[in-house]
């Protein structure tokens, strides 16, 4: 081997050896600023909450804060659910379910958005879809469901929009029964 290809081994040696020390510098210094995107512990323990809904009675409503916004549990009459199902959805401003739980092309009908076949159970978000206000419930508004006196949004009683400048009906976010008494969000 010549002195000329010797140097060249060596050379092409170090090239490679600061190439990698460059590489794993680089990736020092890139790894805390990557890792401080990640959610901090608060926000991954509020990724999923149980809800107990045993005491909530018939034509009572509970709302409960998930992922810095309000959520709705309503469990509803037998008129509200009557209400719900007799609407017809071809003539509501929004058609789709807006349902987590559902596929995305259900229409609006009452039972595409709630929890349960029975329609007794009705979980959304508590946020019109308006400008982000949270509308009241119980009862309020035109059509017996919820009403944003911000800017004059009526919902019914399955949370669609029927009256006002909101474009959608509330979403429905992913929920399910874990028990009897139990409602899992997220």
């Amino acid at each position: 081997m010549s002195h000329a290809e010797d140097t060249g081994s060596r050379r092409d040696f170090l090239y490679v050896a600061t190439a990698s020390a460059g590489a794993v510098a680089t990736g020092a210094a890139v790894w805390p600023l990557v890792h401080q995107m990640n959610p901090s512990a608060d926000v991954r323990a509020m990724a999923s909450i149980e809800v107990d809904v045993a005491d909530l009675e018939a034509g009572t409503q509970l709302t409960v804060k998930w992922r810095g916004k309000p959520v709705f549990v309503r469990r509803r009459t037998a008129e509200e659910i009557e209400a719900g199902r007799a609407q017809d959805v071809s003539a509501l401003p929004d058609g789709e379910a807006r349902n987590a739980n559902a596929d995305s092309e259900a229409d609006a009908s009452d039972a595409n958005r709630t929890l349960d076949e029975a329609g007794e159970w009705l979980v959304m978000m508590g946020v019109c879809t308006h400008l982000g206000c949270v509308p009241l419930g119980d009862g309020a508004g035109d059509f017996g469901g919820w009403f944003c006196p911000c800017h004059g949004s009526h919902y019914d009683t399955a949370g669609r929009i029927r009256k006002g400048p909101a474009p959608e009906n509330l979403p429905v976010p992913v929920a399910s029964f874990i028990s009897d008494t139990v409602i899992k969000l997220g």
